[in-house]
């Protein structure tokens, strides 16, 4: 067998098999931890009327947080895609300039300024 194509071949494998195990793990891990916070808030519902109010109260709290995430992911990528627009527009006007093709570039900075309204002014409020 020739060496040249060997070492492709191996490096494409050892690729897929790293990438095949890493997500069993990643899957492993959310399992595990979803196992975990189900038991904990099963344990503090059946301590007490005060166990169950903290396990509802501590269920609002992490709730308010993932929008939160959510709502600062969906800015970030706004941005990010706003930035990509106005850079793609600019280098494709420099680089062709006597053609349109700079107008390129308002598609991903058009979808940069849908996510930032959304996020901004239609997304529902964090309480």
């Amino acid at each position: 067998m020739n060496l040249e194509l060997f070492i492709p071949i191996v490096g494409s494998v050892m690729v897929f098999t790293f990438l095949s195990i890493s997500v069993w793990v990643n899957g492993q891990r959310k399992e595990r931890e979803a196992y975990y916070r189900a038991e904990t808030f099963r344990r503090m519902a059946e301590a007490s009327g005060e166990g169950a109010k903290a396990a509802v109260e501590l269920l609002r709290e992490e709730e308010r947080i993932k929008a939160g995430k959510t709502r600062e992911g969906l800015k970030i990528g706004g941005l990010v895609n706003l930035a990509v627009g106005v850079g793609l527009m600019i280098f494709l006007r420099a680089l062709i300039g006597d053609e349109p093709v700079y107008l390129v570039g308002l598609i991903p900075g058009l979808i940069g300024v849908a996510l930032l309204v959304y996020a901004l002014f239609l997304a529902p409020p964090v309480e």
